[in-house]
């Protein structure tokens, strides 16, 4: 089994920062794609940014200049660094990896979701 644990949601003033962050553990053999998505009440979980194995990035346009999305591959963890935060920002943020796992001799990668991270901004 394989499990990703998220840290560091809160509350925080519109115009401060936040980090989060996001641990894989279990069978672990590699992951591909790390990344944060966010959702609030009624609406679709969107996707934030992600990161690659090679370190390529990719942001939702909203965010683009205020968030930075990394990943530390040697702790398997994933972060997602947000500054000048705004109301609009407020949702629960979820961690997504592929992460690779072997079972029985075979590798299969399985798409593992994190518990979600509640960020509230206040205005």
């Amino acid at each position: 089994q394989v499990h990703l644990v998220e840290s560091g949601g809160g509350l925080v003033q519109a115009g401060g920062s936040l980090r989060l962050s996001c641990a894989a553990s279990g069978n672990i053999f590699n992951i591909n794609d790390m990344g944060w998505y966010r959702q609030t009440p009624g609406k679709q979980r969107e996707l934030v940014a992600t990161v690659s194995k090679s370190g390529n990035t990719n942001y939702l346009d909203s965010v683009k200049g205020r968030v930075t999305v990394s990943r530390d591959s040697a702790k398997n963890t994933v972060y997602l660094q947000m500054n000048n935060l705004k109301p609009e920002d407020t949702a629960v943020y979820y961690c997504k990896a592929e992460i690779g796992t072997l079972s029985s001799g075979r590798l299969r990668y399985l798409e593992v979701w994190g518990q979600g991270a509640l960020v509230t901004v206040s205005s």
